[in-house]
C-alpha cells in the first residue's frame, strides 16, 4: 500500500478548516410559552401531597424540611376548567429556615397541543411570598431537546389556609 505524499495532506486539510470556521453557526430558535399550574394540597381535586417533613407526612408545606410530591394539571388558562395541556410532575421541598422558600424539581409533561409528547425540566428556587420569581429550564425532551432557558412564575391565585394555588409560568427557551 502506498503512503500518500505528505504535501497532499495540507491541501486536503485547508478546505476542511475553511468549511469548519466559515460556515454560519447554527442560531438557537427562541420559543415563548405561557401556561398555568394548578397546585392543590387539599380538596376533591388534590394534586400534591406532603410525603415527608418534621412531623412526617402531616407536616405543613409552610415548614422548613417539608417535601411535597406533585402531579399538577397544566392548563392553557388560569381557569381550572380551561383546556389541560399537560402535567407538572415532580417534587418541591421547603428549603428555607423561615419556611418562606421552596426548591422546585419537576417536569412539565405536555399531553396535548403543539408540544404533545415533549417535556421541560424545571429546577430552582421559589420564594413564594414574592409576586414574581424566576426559575431555570435545565433540559427537555422531543421538541425541547437540548433547550436551556428560564421562566417567570407569578401567583395568580392563592388560598394559604387550604394550600391551593394557581401559578402562571411565562417561559422562554432556546432550542438548538
Amino acid at each position: 500500500m502506498a503512503v500518500p505524499n505528505s504535501s497532499f495532506l495540507p491541501l486536503l486539510a485547508l478546505p476542511l478548516l475553511y468549511w469548519a470556521f466559515n460556515l454560519p453557526k447554527r442560531q438557537p430558535k427562541e420559543t415563548k410559552l405561557v401556561f398555568y399550574v394548578h397546585d392543590y394540597l387539599s380538596g376533591h381535586d388534590t394534586s400534591a401531597i406532603t410525603v415527608a417533613g418534621k412531623d412526617g407526612p402531616k407536616t405543613s408545606v409552610l415548614h422548613f424540611g417539608t417535601m411535597v410530591a406533585v402531579d399538577d394539571p397544566v392548563t392553557e388558562g388560569p381557569d381550572p376548567k380551561s383546556k389541560e395541556i399537560g402535567r407538572a410532575q415532580g417534587m418541591y421541598i421547603n428549603s428555607q429556615l423561615d419556611g418562606k422558600g421552596l426548591h422546585l424539581m419537576f417536569s412539565i409533561i405536555f399531553t396535548d397541543g403543539e408540544f404533545k409528547g415533549s417535556t421541560l425540566e424545571i429546577q430552582g428556587a421559589d420564594f413564594f411570598a414574592m409576586k414574581e420569581r424566576e426559575f431555570s429550564i435545565v433540559s427537555g425532551t422531543d421538541y425541547f431537546r437540548f433547550v436551556k432557558g428560564y421562566g417567570i412564575m407569578t401567583t395568580q391565585f392563592i388560598d394559604i389556609p387550604n394550600l391551593r394555588a394557581i401559578l402562571k409560568l411565562d417561559v422562554i427557551v432556546n432550542n438548538y
